[in-house]
């Protein structure tokens, strides 16, 4: 099965920005606004796990100090 990608963090972001700008006006209606706070949330999640995976990376990386070998990055964490 193919692995979904997603946009890139910046872009995730930026979608997340203008999802609070738009709730923050109050012009919506309350199915539209539960609509973009479930999309909202969905895009939290998805920023926090590619942090989590960024920040990981750096751990691996770091602690392999001088090491002239990498360790594969397990996803699954």
């Amino acid at each position: 099965m193919a692995k979904k990608t997603l946009p890139g963090f910046d872009i995730q972001l930026k979608e997340l920005e203008q999802l609070v700008a738009n709730m923050e006006k109050g012009d919506l209606s309350l199915e539209d606004a539960l609509k973009q706070y479930e999309d909202g949330i969905a895009l939290v999640r998805a920023c926090e796990k590619q942090l989590a995976e960024a920040e990981q990376k750096v751990q691996i990386l770091s602690r392999q100090g001088n090491e002239e070998t990498l360790t594969d990055f397990d996803e699954s964490r």
